[in-house]
């Protein structure tokens, strides 16, 4: 079954009184917007904070969610929207860790010392990018949203949502060409497509 699907059937049954389904979909995104929370540059105690409060707007605004987008686009979008109302009122402060230290599984200390450093690297050059472009590099790839799913989210037209991940590819890139501030060692980015 789509996960889109699943995710209506389940907003259905919250709607007909099993808040208890509500929980399901919350396993099942929390994950991803906590990530989706972090990249845009919330400490690890913000993300968690948002993460929570935007399943408890998602919650008592269920009954506006429109069937034709996804569940996981408007919760995204939420989250989006209160990370920025927040950051106007606070200031945050990049997060440390990684978005993907749970998906360090290499075998060898050496390895491992490896992509932390490239992970750590990564999070810098990412904080670096302005929020326009590093807001659709994370719904891409770390949220795995379509093109569509992501112009719904920013308001954006689909064109716009092509252009801006091309832009923050490049911008990307020319962070990775660039030597780094501390030493000479040039650390490169995983070449993937």
């Amino acid at each position: 079954m789509k996960e889109q699907d699943n995710a209506e059937i389940i907003i259905a049954e919250v709607l007909a009184g099993n808040r208890e389904a509500f929980a399901i979909l919350v396993d099942q995104y929390k994950s991803g917007l906590y990530l989706l929370l972090l990249g845009l540059g919330a400490s690890h105690q913000d993300a968690q904070d948002l993460a929570q409060e935007t399943f408890i707007q998602a919650y008592q605004k269920l009954r506006s969610h429109n069937e034709q987008s996804s569940f996981a686009a408007w919760l995204y979008a939420i989250a989006i929207n209160r990370f920025k109302s927040q950051k106007r009122r606070k200031s945050f402060s990049f997060s440390g860790g990684s978005i993907l230290e749970e998906r360090d599984q290499t075998p060898t200390p050496e390895e491992r010392y490896m992509i932390k450093e490239n992970k750590l690297e990564l999070q810098k050059k990412l904080a670096r990018l302005p929020e326009r472009y590093r807001i659709v590099l994370l719904l891409r790839y770390t949220n795995e949203l379509t093109y569509e799913e992501i112009a719904a989210i920013t308001g954006m037209t689909l064109h716009q949502v092509k252009n801006r991940l091309h832009r923050a590819r490049l911008k990307l890139k020319k962070q990775w060409s660039k030597p780094k501030e501390d030493s000479n060692e040039k650390i490169g980015l995983p070449h993937t497509r």
